[in-house]
């Protein structure tokens, strides 16, 4: 095992979540996306963390939009995707897949995941089995593909398919209820789907989040990373087509 983070997890906007991460050896802490600057602010000075690093996994003003005026405030560096460079406000660092980005002693790989916009990417702390991955995937649900294409977004679902199914993915929104009321649709018969539904049921009652998502379950539940199952296929009618598959899938989703 590599060094412990701590991750900060709080609701901010409407839907959205913030995460601190901390690397306590070194003191520094990165703030995953900016959806509300004074909220982060707020949070960092309770846990007596100081801001050093912004990392950003798209340009959308709900992840980057409080960029400036925490950098303002604390004079910390902003990482964020190399192929949305020049919408990400204050970056001082661009990165790519196969990237490493560091917070103290410990280390981030970069993934691309675009679809959603085109240069989102996610950061895997190998080490501590945790992904935080914007708006490439929810809990039983994905982004919308904004900018990219079907085969694009199905592409980089398999990327985090192809995670340790241990991995925590630290989603940026609470989705999860709307997105198991159209998950039951798709699958109708999913035994580990109707048992993570009543589950989130109960969260959601007791007004806790869903998030993170455990990739294992996942993988066993969520419709949109299940395009590549032959029943799957058949079921969306695209027997042999994983992209039409999540394609279809997708449509479904946008209309729902």
């Amino acid at each position: 095992m590599g060094i412990n983070i701590d991750i900060h997890q709080f609701a901010c906007l409407n839907d959205n979540y913030g995460y601190l991460v901390h690397e306590p050896q070194s003191g520094e802490t990165a703030a995953v996306d900016t959806p509300d600057a004074e909220r982060y602010l707020e949070e960092a000075r309770a846990k007596g963390w100081a801001i050093t690093q912004i990392w950003n996994t798209h340009w959308h003003p709900d992840h980057a939009g409080g960029n400036l005026r925490l950098k303002e405030a604390t004079g910390c560096r902003i990482i964020g995707p190399a192929g949305e460079a020049a919408k990400i406000p204050g970056i001082d660092q661009a990165v790519k897949g196969g990237d490493v980005v560091r917070l103290g002693e410990a280390a981030a790989a970069v993934i691309d995941v675009p679809g959603h916009t085109l240069g989102h990417i996610a950061f895997h702390f190998a080490d501590q089995s945790a992904a935080f991955v914007g708006d490439s995937v929810f809990a039983l649900g994905c982004g919308r593909v904004f900018e990219g294409t079907m085969e694009m977004m199905w592409n980089s679902l398999k990327r985090i398919k192809a995670l340790p199914k241990e991995t925590l993915l630290y989603c940026a929104h609470e989705y999860t209820a709307s997105n198991a009321r159209f998950a039951v649709t798709i699958q109708p018969e999913n035994k580990a789907l109707k048992e993570y539904v009543a589950w989130i049921e109960k969260r959601r009652s007791d007004n806790l989040p869903t998030v993170p998502a455990l990739l294992e379950r996942e993988l066993a539940t969520n419709p949109f990373l299940r395009a590549d199952l032959p029943a799957m296929q058949l079921a969306m009618g695209h027997p042999g087509d994983p992209v039409g598959t999540f394609g279809e899938i997708r449509g479904r989703k946008d209309r729902f």
